[in-house]
């Protein structure tokens, strides 16, 4: 196993379906709750643990998904608002070395709660309408629709905190699933 990937990469061929976008949906619904749980009752030593060697730390972890979904939050309304909009990347290693990604995880954990109640009330309503067709493009991806944005942020959710959940387990330091 690769442990950069534990769940592997997103990868989806074909068509979307209805149940795929309502059981992404709740699992960004979700998420804040279950990455609060997987990291609520460890120490700030533990939360400066990488997950692996080389890699981020918990904390770091934590704050990433926030400024990461802040970013998908406004990609899915830049699709929705203009025509097949040209998103900026950003340079997320080096994000992590700001000195924002050293405050309490609790700030990136409210955060992120905030943005997914918005960004779910919003992905809901869009599911009664064609706009989940709307595109974007990605200077390194290409051409994304707003259903595969969702699929891609419902796995970078799982992704992190398989990140956190396996370091735990590996460590001792959890024994509860977390999802």
């Amino acid at each position: 196993m690769d442990d950069r990937y534990p769940i592997g990469i997103f990868e989806y061929e074909g068509q979307i379906s209805d149940e795929d976008l309502h059981s992404w949906i709740s699992e960004i619904e979700h998420y804040p709750a279950k990455l609060e749980k997987a990291v609520s009752a460890l120490s700030k030593e533990q939360l400066d643990t990488a997950y692996r060697k080389g890699g981020w730390t918990i904390r770091q972890v934590v704050h990433h998904v926030a400024d990461s979904h802040m970013n998908a939050y406004i990609r899915t309304k830049l699709a929705l608002t203009e025509q097949k909009p040209i998103i900026k990347p950003y340079e997320e290693a080096l994000w992590a070395e700001l000195a924002d990604y050293s405050m309490p995880i609790n700030v990136s954990i409210h955060l992120l709660t905030n943005i997914h109640a918005r960004w779910v009330h919003l992905l809901r309503f869009l599911l009664l309408t064609e706009e989940l067709e709307r595109e974007l493009q990605h200077p390194d991806s290409g051409i994304q629709t707003v259903k595969f944005l969702i699929g891609n942020y419902a796995w970078h959710g799982r992704h992190h905190l398989a990140h956190i959940t396996k370091l735990c387990e590996n460590k001792g330091w959890v024994t509860e699933k977390t999802f």
